[in-house]
This record gives structure tokens, C-alpha cells and sequence, in this order.
């Protein structure tokens, strides 16, 4: 499905046009663009977008990266009962034989444990539960509790028989596959896709971490971990090209106790969470290296993760720590967009604007995969012109007559507009929850007179439900809360109109 999510800044020379749709050398010509997103994949959100000469070697495409998805959840999942490896959980000092995928995956856990001298580890889950558990009682764990976990984790956990094939589980510590097992089921879905069909290329994004495989040049937007709406200005810009991308941080998850907030991301070697690297970001060749490097960058210190990277060839990276450095490897800038950002000068209009609005939008949850439904959000004046398009997010054009509100007087403008595509890389969020902003610009960046707007969301699903939604704000007046619920495709708005 298409996203257009219109950017929060102005930049004097745009050089925000799809890089998916621009070939590399030697590419048909008559190769087209099919792009689908989906909810409840992995516990988040999957956009794919597949490169093909015809709709119906995309489709192939898509139907075999999703079942390999599918498969291999069933194999590795910490959160299915009857998984694979859930099911090898609940032996105990016993010699099993394990799938190919399953074997893969610890081994691969054994060795970035060693990597990072134990800041990965699978039996972190431990030190999670406690952190969760503590912000129920609303409660700091106790030192001893810690050294405890921390004295639990740093048992071996497991060990491996690669002449057999088999796997034996040795303690009762919590295990979950969850810092790179991402990433290997996005690699193994690429490598299903291509084997099923003829296509030029694709790009499996699931939660921010992706792979872009093939004749694809790729505009990644990286996340602002200190202002990380979905419509929110990025971090960076850069072109990616067949390489992995992997982002993690603890600006979307974590725990809040007592008014302060601790990552969700922990360090097994202490027991406490991560704190001094809120984002990390790495581009690598391979995708199990990117999403383990993503991870433990968020763990280790800017002097150990620079250390680590130089160990593995072809690794570039962007971190962001709590005090807002940002810390570059080498080669990061011949990956980077270049772009001039325009001094604004300050308007009346924009003076008067001391708040924003904050939209927290809350789709319905299906069963299982489910493409997300078609669905607009925009801002229209006292006289009912709109005067902001906020979020468009759709997957053939033929199709937007479904949004029947937002057709009816937003098409004729759309249809003459310049579409400005790209993939978003940040933490993970959770699946259906979707975080917008409207600062009080038109959808030219003219700042608008303060004053009476109503804001729309509308959903509507193929051989589904539909929803439309709307809210009237006096943006003269001071903080204001809205909540709106829907019916079919729609859960629920949280609006919060609040001081920049």
C-alpha cells in the first residue's frame, strides 16, 4: 500500500521523489512499482513493496514472502505456545533435533553473545520481566534482585550438536529470539519471494527493519528518537542499495516508574536498562548483522559499538545518544540525501501558534496477517476547504474512491501533485498504532491563522468496514484532549492539542 505521510518541514531543494522507483543501470524500463502494508506481522506493522514487470509476479512475490514469514514465526516465536522453539523450551537436558532455522538461530545467538562480551543475550527476557514487573508495582527492582537475574542469565543456556543437528536446553531462564530474529525472517522472506517469482527487485520492511534486495535505490527516512511522529522530520535521509537496514531505540517502548522512564532494551550483563544511546541505525550487507548490531549498540558504550562495528566489513551506522550527539561511522555520508534546509523566518501567524496537535491513531485489529485499510487524515478550515493533508495511505490509485469523504474534495488536487514516496526506519512500534502531528501549516507550509479547524480520519477497507471521524478544534484556546472511537476499521483517536 502507498504511503504518503506529508513531511512536518519544507525543504528548499526536495529531493524527497521515490528513489524505489528510480532503476539502476540495465533495468527494464517497463519494470512497476506494487506496494502492500500489513498489520499483526511479527507484533507490528510490514510494508512490501515489489519491483515486477506484472502484477501477477507480485502478487507470487508476496504470497510466498508472507508464508515464509508465517513459517518461520511458527518456528521461532518466544510468544506462540506451540512453536518450535517453545515446544524445545519446555524440555530440559535433553539432546533434541531441531529445524535447520531454529539450530541457525542459536548459533547465531552464541556467537554475538561472544561478540558483543554478552551484551546480547537471548536470556535477557529475564531482566525484562523484572523491569515490567516493577513498573506494576511502581517499584525500582532492588540491587539484589538484579544481581540475582543478572547471575541467572549468565549461565550457559543451551548447547548446540552440529554434527546432530540437535539442541539441549539446559535451565528454566526466560528465553526470547527477539534481537535479531527479526531480521533473519526478513532475509529468509526476500530469499522466498525471489525464488517464487521474476521480479527486478523488493523491500520487506517490518517495524523499521528492512531488507532492499535488487535494482532498487532507496530514500530510508530515519526516525527523530526526540520527535518521532510518523509525519515528523527525520533524523537523516539516505539512499540504500541491496543492503540491510536495521534501527533500535528506547524512545517507543519501555517502562514508567515513578515518572521516569526506562528503556525496554537491557543490559544483560548489569541488569539495568540501556540509557546512554537512544537510537541506533545500521546499514549492513547482511541483515542478521544490522538488526544484532542495532541491538547491541543500544547496550554498549559509543566507544565499544565503534570498536565492534570496525570488526565487520561493510558496516555503517548513526547513533544518537541521550544528550542529542550524533555519531557517525566513515562512510556514513556517502549514504546521506543531500539537501539545503531553508532559514525560516518566523511569521505573526506562526508566533501565534504555541501549541500543536497530537494524534494517536489506533486501527482495528484483524486476526493474523491483514493489509491495512485505505485511510486519510486531514484538516479542514470553518469554511470546509482543506487546507492540510496529514496522512494518505493507500496502494493503487484506482482504489482511493473508497475514501469516499476525502475523493469527493481532495482527488482533482492529488491527481496534479508530485507523490513523494520513501521507507521509515526507526525503533519498533506496536502493530496498529500510529503517532501523526499537525503543527498549523497548510500543505504548503504556509502557517495558517489561528482558529477554528476540524480534523478528519477516515478508513475504509476492501470487502471490509469504514469509518469516518471528525473533531472540531478551537486552536485560539489553550490545551485541549479529544477522544473519538470508530466502529469497523477505526479503534480509537487520541487527539492532544498541547504546547510545542
Amino acid at each position: 500500500m502507498k504511503s504518503i505521510v506529508y513531511p512536518a518541514v519544507i525543504l528548499a531543494v526536495s529531493v524527497l521523489v521515490t528513489a524505489f522507483n528510480i532503476p539502476k543501470a540495465g533495468n527494464e524500463k517497463q519494470a512497476h512499482s506494487y506496494v502492500a502494508h500489513y498489520e499483526n506481522v511479527l507484533g507490528t506493522s510490514m510494508e512490501l513493496k515489489v519491483s515486477a514487470l506484472s502484477e501477477k509476479q507480485a502478487a507470487i512475490a508476496e504470497k510466498a514472502a508472507l508464508a515464509e514469514i508465517d513459517r518461520l514465526s511458527k518456528i521461532l516465536s518466544g510468544y506462540d505456545a506451540n512453536s518450535e522453539f517453545s515446544k524445545w523450551f519446555s524440555t530440559i537436558n535433553q539432546p533434541v533435533h531441531v529445524s535447520k532455522d531454529l539450530f541457525t538461530v542459536l548459533s547465531l545467538f552464541d556467537q554475538w553473545h561472544q561478540q558483543t562480551n554478552g551484551a546480547l543475550d537471548a536470556s535477557a527476557e529475564l531482566i525484562s520481566k523484572i523491569w515490567k514487573q516493577a513498573a506494576a508495582n511502581q517499584q525500582l527492582p532492588s540491587q539484589q534482585i538484579l544481581n540475582n537475574a543478572v547471575a541467572q542469565v549468565q549461565q550457559k543456556h543451551w548447547i548446540l550438536d552440529e554434527a546432530n543437528q540437535t539442541a539441549t536446553h539446559l535451565t528454566t531462564t526466560p528465553l526470547k529470539l527477539n534481537s535479531f530474529a527479526k531480521s533473519y525472517i526478513i532475509q529468509s522472506s526476500v530469499n522466498a519471494a525471489k525464488s517464487a517469482a521474476k521480479i527486478n527487485g523488493l523491500i520487506v520492511n517490518i517495524g523499521g527493519d528492512m531488507v532492499i534486495d535488487g535494482n532498487i535505490n532507496e530514500n530510508v527516512w530515519i526516525s527523530d528518537p526526540k520527535a518521532n511522529a510518523e509525519n515528523d522530520a527525520p533524523v537523516d535521509q539516505i539512499i540504500v542499495t541491496d543492503k540491510a537496514v536495521a534501527s533500535s531505540g528506547n524512545y517507543r517502548r519501555g517502562e514508567l516508574i515513578n515518572g521516569n522512564w526506562y528503556s525496554h532494551i537491557v543490559d544483560p550483563r548489569t541488569g539495568k536498562p540501556s540509557g546512554e544511546i537512544i537510537s541506533s541505525t545500521v546499514v549492513a550487507p547482511s541483515a542478521t548483522d544490522a538488526g544484532a548490531l542495532a541491538t547491541a549498540f543500544n547496550v554498549l558504550t559509543p566507544a565499544e559499538c565503534i570498536t565492534l562495528a570496525a570488526t565487520i566489513p561493510g558496516v555503517e551506522y548513526l547513533l544518537i545518544t541521550k544528550t542529542g550527539e550524533r555519531i557517525e561511522s566513515n562512510g556514513w555520508k556517502s549514504l546521506q540525501i543531500k539537501h539545503a534546509v531553508s532559514t525560516t523566518v518566523l511569521t505573526e501567524n506562526q508566533k501565534d501558534w504555541k501549541n500543536e496537535l497530537l494524534i494517536t491513531l489506533n486501527l482495528a485489529q484483524q486476526q493474523g496477517f491483514a493489509k491495512r485499510p485505505f485511510v486519510a487524515v486531514w484538516v479542514e478550515d470553518k469554511d470546509g476547504n482543506t487546507v492540510r493533508n496529514i496522512a494518505l495511505w493507500y496502494n493503487k490509485p484506482r482504489w482511493l474512491h473508497d475514501l469516499r469523504a476525502w475523493y469527493r474534495k481532495n482527488n482533482d488536487a492529488f491527481a496534479t501533485d508530485m507523490n513523494v514516496f520513501y521507507s521509515v526506519t526507526g525503533a519498533t512500534r506496536s502493530a496498529g498504532k500510529y503517532t501523526l502531528k499537525w503543527d498549523g501549516k497548510d500543505d504548503k507550509g504556509k502557517v495558517l491563522k489561528p482558529g477554528t479547524y476540524t480534523i478528519y480520519f477516515e478508513a475504509a477497507r476492501e470487502h471490509g468496514g469504514y469509518d469516518l471521524l471528525h473533531q472540531e478544534i478551537n486552536c485560539n484556546e489553550s490545551a485541549q484532549q479529544f477522544t473519538l472511537k470508530g466502529e469497523a476499521e477505526i479503534e480509537s483517536v487520541s487527539l492532544e492539542y498541547k504546547k510545542k
